[in-house]
């Protein structure tokens, strides 16, 4: 039995899981993956293996189609996100296909209250411009009493409303399955785009659908208050970053902190790099010890599951 993993955080602390694989008598297939591997390079890996641990890869009909044909049998996708994923083709090739929900929501929201707060008191512009030799005072904003809208309230925007309301913040939140949690009662529940004008804090934690690509565009950017700060840590093309360029330039939106990006890596070229009170991630808000370790646990799991019942 052959298993390909292609996702990066999971490659980065692989020797801790071999075991599981020897167990189970599998060869591991770990090739060198800065943030996904391409088609072309997935059609060529995917179709002589029978399990896929996939990370962002474009998991497409194209890549499914040469894996079935080949030795795939089942995959899993590491992680929460599965927009890269053709689910609809997998079913059709009758190839089983599972994530693993609920396994960051504390890690993702601990990145996105550190961007809250780096983007209200600038504490990584003001860190820059200290290694360059200067001692910057650049007046912040306190976060108390402030509105912190969270677009997405699954797992990841519920543990970021428990940070915004420990830092008395006031927290509305925007989801068509929108459910009260304990603990939360004061979250005030929004239909999209009502009481965007509001807040003072923007964060995405919703997953990419066909409907919400481009949710922030340049409609809905002049709706929001003057000097808003925009944080995502779901997927990059929820912003157009066009737009947000623009809104960049005309102050009105004051900085934004974003873990992901439409292109990733950020091209050299972006125009985004210009504005120096942004703040840039590397697609990496899941990645603790911690978090690897119980995601990959579970991923290797319920793939020797799926292949176990197919045999």
């Amino acid at each position: 039995m052959k298993i390909l993993v292609t996702c990066p955080p999971m490659l980065g602390q692989i020797d801790r899981f071999r075991s599981a694989f020897d167990q189970c008598g599998a060869e591991l297939t770990c090739p060198s993956v800065v943030q996904t591997l391409s088609v072309a390079e997935l059609k060529e890996l995917v179709p002589a293996h029978d399990g896929w641990i996939i990370g962002d890869d474009p998991a497409n009909r194209e890549v499914l189609q040469a894996g079935v044909r080949g030795r795939l049998k089942a995959a899993v996708k590491w992680g929460i996100g599965v927009d890269n994923v053709d689910f609809a083709a997998a079913k059709e090739f009758g190839l089983p296909v599972v994530n693993t929900p609920f396994m960051f929501g504390r890690e993702v929201a601990d990145i996105a209250m550190g961007y809250v707060i780096g983007l209200a008191r600038q504490t990584f512009l003001i860190d820059r411009e200290v290694r360059a030799g200067r001692w910057p005072k650049p007046v912040g904003i306190s976060l108390g009493d402030k509105i912190g809208a969270i677009v997405g309230f699954g797992d990841i925007g519920r543990n970021i409303a428990r940070r915004m309301l420990a830092a008395d913040m006031k927290v509305i939140a925007f989801d068509p399955m929108f459910k009260p949690a304990q603990g939360l009662e004061s979250v005030v529940r929004r239909e999209w785009p009502d009481g965007l004008a509001d807040a003072d804090f923007l964060v995405l934690a919703c997953n990419l659908t066909a409907a919400n690509r481009h949710l922030i565009n340049a409609e809905t950017l002049k709706s929001t208050k003057f000097g808003l700060r925009l944080v995502n840590v779901a997927r990059g093309h929820l912003i157009d970053e066009v737009a947000l360029v623009d809104a960049l330039g005309r102050g009105q939106v004051h900085s934004a902190a974003l873990d992901v990006m439409e292109v990733e890596p950020l091209p050299q070229n972006s125009p985004l790099r210009r504005y120096d009170r942004c703040i840039f991630g590397a697609h990496n808000g899941s990645n603790t010890i911690d978090a690897v370790i119980r995601a990959s646990e579970h991923a290797i799991e319920l793939l020797f599951d799926m292949l176990k019942g197919q045999k």
